[in-house]
């Protein structure tokens, strides 16, 4: 039986999988999920942040959403705060914003879940790996700004740094929240294509983004500004979903497999839509 599955040919498998992991829905509940409770949190921590730290935000804030531009420079303030939201926000208001993150860390945990076809772990042991996850992508996204530019030497060398950082970044992103039930290897390519992906968009977002917000925002005001945000969310989160999932289906395939030298195997590929 499992022979059969697997003699399916890749177009078929790949169909099989986009239904079964339902990519849009996984990727709207990741953008609300980012939207709700990350970008919060983004804002007591940059509130609290030394001054050169802040402008370092702001820094890669512009590097995403397009630098130069007057509606960037509005979400860099809104975003990365400033003197007088020290005053707004409280210890127990950051504490709470950094609790609520983890929804989202769990979101991003059921989407490696349903793409590797895994149940879901035990609470006791994915705990600490959301605060983990939360903590390094705070770290990675001060520091965008810097790979950007490529520390100073150029913007095509800061591509390449980008995409080797989302590469890594999205290699342990799998390995951490999936603990550790698939090994290295077979996470390499979701780890390419959602990496490589995740970068190209943001390059091509830098450019239509400004532009998509200034016409929002003429059009609807300053609520305009927020529909522009989560479609960028929503198609951003589309990709690293396409990503993970159709790096486990090659992962399967045995050229890749020879290619990455594992003989690890999923135990099935014949695998239905599981409601979460």
């Amino acid at each position: 039986m499992l022979s059969a599955v697997r003699a399916r040919p890749l177009p078929v498998r790949v169909l099989r999988q986009l239904a079964a992991v339902n990519i849009l829905d996984l990727a709207t509940r990741l953008a609300a999920q980012a939207f709700l409770a990350a970008l919060p949190m983004l804002i007591a921590v940059a509130s609290f942040c030394p001054p050169a730290l802040r402008q370092e935000l702001r820094r890669s804030l512009r590097s995403l959403f397009g630098s130069g531009a007057a509606e960037a420079a509005q979400l860099d303030r809104v975003y990365a705060g400033g003197p007088q939201a020290l005053h707004s926000w409280g210890a127990v208001s950051v504490l709470v914003a950094l609790l609520s993150a983890t929804a989202f860390s769990r979101a991003l945990q059921r989407l490696c879940e349903r793409c590797w076809h895994l149940p879901s772990s035990g609470m006791r042991i994915l705990l600490w790996r959301w605060a983990l996850w939360l903590l390094v992508w705070l770290t990675a996204l001060f520091f965008q700004g810097l790979l950007h530019d490529g520390f100073g030497a150029g913007p095509w060398l800061g591509v390449v740094l980008q995409i080797v950082v989302a590469v890594l970044m999205w290699w342990w992103t799998q390995h951490l929240l999936l603990a550790g039930r698939v090994p290295w290897r077979p996470l390499l390519p979701g780890a390419l294509l959602t990496g490589g992906g995740a970068v190209a968009f943001s390059q091509l977002a830098a450019l239509w983004l400004p532009l998509a917000l200034r016409r929002s925002v003429e059009r609807y005001g300053p609520l305009g500004s927020v529909f522009t945000l989560l479609s960028w969310l929503i198609l951003f989160f589309t990709i690293v979903a396409l990503g993970i999932a159709l790096g486990q289906v090659l992962a399967q395939e045995k050229p890749v497999r020879r290619l990455l030298r594992t003989t690890w195997q999923q135990p099935s590929d014949d695998v239905t839509p599981t409601p979460r």
